[in-house]
C-alpha cells in the first residue's frame, strides 16, 4: 500500500517509527515531514499528506502531532480525506470499519508507542463495512 505520512514538531519522533512500522510491513512510505523536533506549523505539513490522499496519489495517510486534534482537523478540511482521530484500538477499528477512515491521526503526547502501533496495525488491517454506512459517507461528501 502506498502510504503518505507528516507531522509536526511534536509528534516528529513517533513518525519516524511508525514509517519504520509501515515500510518492516511491505508499504511504500513517502514522508511529507517534518524532519526534526524543531517548532513547525503543523498545516504546513499535515495539509500536503490531505491533499495527496485526496488526488488518489496515496492510499492512506497518518498525521501525528502532540495530541493529533489540529492534525485531524487540518486534514478534514480536505474534500475527500476521512480523517480518523485515534487514541485507542477501537477508535482506529471503528474509524474504517464505520468511517472508511483513509487518513489516521494520533498524538504522540495521548497514547504510547506500542498503543500507537497496535491502532496503526489495525486501521491497516481493518476494512470498511460499507453497507448502511457507505449511504453516511456519501452524505459527508455531499456539496
Amino acid at each position: 500500500m502506498k502510504i503518505a505520512i507528516g507531522s509536526d514538531h511534536a509528534g516528529f519522533r513517533y513518525k519516524e517509527k511508525i514509517k519504520e512500522l509501515l515500510q518492516s510491513l511491505g508499504h511504500d512510505v513517502t514522508d511529507f515531514g517534518t524532519h526534526s523536533e524543531e517548532l513547525v506549523d503543523y498545516p504546513l505539513f499535515i495539509r500536503p499528506v490531505a491533499e495527496a490522499v485526496a488526488r488518489g496519489e496515496f492510499e492512506r495517510g497518518a498525521v501525528l502531532g502532540g495530541s493529533g486534534n489540529g492534525e485531524a482537523i487540518t486534514a478534514n478540511r480536505v474534500k475527500g480525506v476521512r480523517c480518523a482521530l485515534c487514541w485507542n484500538v477501537e477508535s482506529a477499528r471503528l474509524g474504517r470499519q464505520h468511517n472508511n477512515a483513509n487518513v489516521i491521526s494520533i498524538g504522540e503526547r495521548m497514547v504510547s508507542l506500542a498503543t500507537a502501533f497496535e491502532i496503526v496495525r489495525v486501521w491497516l488491517d481493518t476494512s470498511f463495512a460499507g453497507g448502511r454506512h457507505q449511504h453516511r459517507i456519501d452524505l459527508i461528501d455531499s456539496p
